[in-house]
């Protein structure tokens, strides 16, 4: 019996050639497949049409539609927000919530994000929140480094990224900066910067 490195991770034994080609074609395929229709077609025989591949090869790598869309939330979320650093953990993090605003005001990363947390559970959630909780961590980090006393993780997650997907995902209301200025604000009522 041989081993695989294949897991539902999408890691491949090959970091190139034919694998990392399939691998970005179902990506893209994802991709337009949750902008264009309804999840209702979000299926891995559709997936892979659209990629140009055997139903088979998806099932074999991915296994599930809720692995794959983990796998692409995973591979589209990483690095995409810079930590941002302005000199002060007030305009750091506005910054950081004015970036991930915009990032879930685009249609095509709202759709892969509801598609991801719908499908994949939370295996999806993590997969969508996990580099923008690190982006977080790093921002306050930096404020400790700085000798400040930032608040906990988990408070400024409840405080700044929570607010932000919850209103991005089940509601229509805007995402403008204004409002994720002021999430900022009420995290840091007593910051006069």
């Amino acid at each position: 019996m041989t081993a695989t490195t294949s897991s539902t991770s999408g890691t491949a034994s090959r970091p190139g050639g034919r694998s990392a080609k399939v691998r970005a074609a179902v990506h893209r395929a994802v991709q337009v497949v949750v902008s264009e229709d309804s999840l209702d077609v979000l299926t891995i025989p559709v997936i892979a049409a659209r990629a140009g591949v055997h139903a088979t090869t998806v099932y074999r790598r991915w296994g599930t539609v809720g692995d794959l869309l983990a796998d692409v939330a995973t591979s589209r979320f990483t690095g995409d927000l810079v930590v941002p650093d302005t000199g002060s953990l007030r305009g750091d993090l506005e910054r950081y919530a004015f970036d991930l605003a915009k990032d879930l005001g685009d249609p095509d990363t709202l759709a892969l994000v509801r598609a991801t947390i719908g499908t994949g559970g939370e295996q999806g959630a993590a997969a969508c929140r996990g580099e923008r909780e690190r982006g977080l961590d790093a921002i306050l980090e930096r404020e400790r480094a700085r000798g400040g006393q930032p608040p906990a993780l988990e408070h400024t997650t409840d405080g700044v990224l929570a607010p932000l997907y919850y209103r991005a995902v089940f509601t229509d209301l805007p995402l403008t900066t204004e409002w994720a200025r002021d999430l900022v604000a009420r995290l840091l009522p007593d910051d006069d910067a």
